[in-house]
């Protein structure tokens, strides 16, 4: 069962006695939960109904004492346990066989919710088998950057607000796959522009802190068309802002983005480029220039040039050059390289 079917089935009062929400991406599994947690019980239920265990600091005999109970002057009791991936009895054979024996015959009038976050339990184990075929199981998995720009403009949409497909990369570019902070920042943008308006990157830059011309991503894009230029304007910008774009920030963003350039020089025939490389698809046309502009002898020297960098950066072999001559310098040898 996928979120929207779930949160379907929960807007139509329709309970089931346990939810075990997990998998890598938390934004579904919050939702889920605080709907849960916000709407099945009235305001007035919650103080002897609803009940918040942490997994660190709980075990399954705590919670499957509290499923047990029935709810005081209310149909129904709400238990959620947050963090349920820290619960240590999950090694425990005789602490998962209690909840096991739970499973098979549930309270129904206890809801019961699990947000095992950011990892999922051993599908070969006996609770694992266990938990998926007597719960509503749902596995949250982290969105490809690809599909991110579309996900980000039907969200928009859903609020009656339009955004247009370079503020979407923009966005995406910025904020990576992680849907939270995709969602605080859209919120914040929501706020300002009114229905049926559009958001776009110069709302972006002004209130969500992204400088369009200055980003790291603005920088690969300078450095993949090799334009001098507008590489070196934007060293000396980070130079002068060394606490906003310290060098330990910038070198793993631009080791990630030449190693892209590695796999699409190894693009298999017929292969979609922006699902194999995990990118947004407005972003190909810059990938497919700085591949004509560095080949795989270029690249691999960069790579080489990076490490370097990254050891100097740390102190290693390096016992006066600053942090903004090892930048330079590295814009230098990768701007310059033979091709």
């Amino acid at each position: 069962m996928n979120e929207l079917n779930i949160l379907k089935s929960l807007k139509n009062r329709d309970y089931k006695p346990v939810y075990f929400l997990t998998g890598e991406e938390s934004y579904y599994i919050d939702k889920i939960s605080d709907y849960i947690e916000d709407n099945v019980l009235a305001e007035g239920e919650r103080d002897f109904n609803l009940s918040i265990f942490y997994g660190g600091d709980s075990s399954i005999d705590e919670i499957i004492s509290s499923a047990k109970r029935f709810p005081m002057m209310s149909e129904r009791q709400v238990i959620i346990i947050k963090e349920a991936q820290a619960l240590k009895d999950w090694k425990t054979k005789n602490k998962t066989d209690l909840l096991e024996k739970y499973l098979v015959a549930p309270l129904e009038s206890t809801i019961l919710v699990f947000q095992h976050k950011h990892k999922s339990l051993d599908g070969r184990s006996q609770i694992a088998k266990a938990i998926k075929a007597s719960s509503v199981y749902y596995e949250s998995k982290k969105l490809s950057e690809y599909k991110i720009p579309n996900w980000i403009t039907d969200y928009v949409k859903s609020k009656n607000r339009n955004i247009d497909t370079t503020t979407s990369a923009l966005l995406t570019e910025y904020l990576g796959n992680d849907l939270n902070k995709i969602v605080n920042a859209l919120e914040k943008l929501l706020i300002l522009v009114k229905e049926n308006e559009q958001i776009t990157s110069l709302h972006v830059e002004k209130n969500i802190g992204i400088s369009k011309d200055y980003t790291i991503f603005e920088f690969q894009k300078a450095l993949g068309a090799k334009n001098i230029l507008q590489a070196n304007k934007i060293i000396n910008y980070y130079s002068a802002n060394p606490k906003a774009y310290p060098l330990p920030m910038l070198l793993p963003t631009l080791y990630k983005y030449f190693t892209r350039l590695i796999k699409l020089h190894r693009l298999p025939p017929g292969e979609n480029a922006a699902q194999f490389l995990g990118v947004s698809p407005y972003g190909l046309n810059d990938f497919s220039l700085a591949k004509r502009n560095y080949n795989a002898g270029s690249l691999a020297r960069i790579i080489g040039h990076l490490r370097k960098a990254d050891t100097m950066s740390k102190g290693i072999n390096n016992p006066s050059t600053t942090t903004e001559q090892i930048l330079k310098e590295l814009t230098y040898k990768i701007l310059h390289d033979p091709k």
